[in-house]
């Protein structure tokens, strides 16, 4: 159990730290995949070409105020979805260990079965960690989302003039109610989904293939090389969802009557790389915030595990049951 808290800390605290560097590239990413929303290629708009060049344009015109719009909200989110995902991963994957090799869940410590690798299983356990976090943090990547397409100067897709992430919240349940907080959540849920099957299987396949492979010793070297190889990963599974999301989260009234109506409608209007908008500027986020929480969970781990040991007064042995 201590273990599982400590997981939940560490993943949370990693993801806050990563978050506050790569933000801006959010607040580009979105704007990128809402720009030209439901227009021909040749019709639409085109005020923000790229990355470097989206951000800019959005500092010169609003600060960095406007790279930074919904920060507060991004820091709950982050908290929730990584706390869940860093935190359950590991429980649900040892239990449903348990149940393959001794058909009982009651085995889920044992160091056989922790030692077990199956991919499917891992899938299974990123993915399923990933969904309970994105369920959680859904109503703050609404607000977030809606904060940061948010400009008084190169407006794109619908305009929310939220004042703060609170005034944003009470908009929407006072419109809307508790089903508003939750729009868009079923495409969260997949995106994160899919991010969540790939990232962290992703990061510990990498990792014992430059142990094997290389002879690399644990360290931040290794923590470094495994999660960019995740971060990739993760970014080409992801975007589509991610895309469609941010469309059903940035809409009122019902331009989109779900996920995949707008995935069709997108396809359909802006071409089969619509659903890719804004790649780039989200490489330029998940990779350094992959690097970032996976090898600051591994520190954060790893301080956990002193303070148990210290502090709490937990032997090595007993963590985890």
């Amino acid at each position: 159990m201590s273990t599982t808290i400590g997981s939940f800390i560490a993943g949370g605290v990693a993801a806050c730290g990563a978050v506050t560097v790569t933000h801006s590239f959010e607040t580009v990413k979105i704007r990128l995949q809402l720009q030209g929303e439901l227009k021909a290629k040749k019709d639409a708009p085109k005020m923000y070409r790229g990355v470097f060049h989206g951000a800019s344009i959005i500092y010169r015109n609003e600060g960095m105020r406007g790279l930074l719009r919904g920060l507060s909200c991004a820091y709950i989110y982050q908290m929730t979805l990584n706390g869940c995902r860093l935190g359950f991963y590991d429980p649900i994957r040892t239990h449903i260990n348990s149940l393959v090799l001794s058909h009982d869940l009651s085995h889920s410590h044992s160091p056989e079965v922790k030692g077990y690798q199956s991919l499917p299983i891992n899938i299974f356990s990123g993915a399923s960690s990933g969904i309970l976090g994105a369920a959680a943090g859904s109503p703050f990547f609404l607000v977030k989302t809606r904060l940061q397409s948010f400009s008084p100067f190169l407006p794109v897709g619908v305009q929310h003039p939220y004042r703060n992430a609170w005034d944003g919240l009470s908009q929407i349940y006072r419109a809307e109610g508790v089903k508003g907080l939750y729009r868009g959540i079923v495409p969260a849920m997949v995106r994160t989904g899919f991010g969540s099957s790939v990232q962290l299987p992703t990061y510990f396949l990498a990792k014992r293939r430059l142990v094997h492979h290389f002879g690399m010793q644990e360290g931040a070297p290794l923590h470094l090389l495994s999660s960019a190889a995740s971060g990739v990963v993760v970014c080409i599974v992801m975007h589509p969802p991610d895309t469609v999301m941010s469309r059903m989260y940035n809409q009122t009234g019902n331009l989109y009557s779900g996920a995949i109506d707008c995935f069709v409608k997108t396809v359909k209007t802006e071409g089969l790389l619509a659903v890719y908008k804004g790649f780039f500027a989200h490489l330029a986020r998940i990779l350094p915030h992959t690097i970032l929480t996976l090898s600051l969970a591994e520190q954060t781990n790893k301080l956990m595990r002193k303070f148990e040991s210290s502090a709490l007064g937990i032997p090595d042995k007993l963590k985890g049951a």
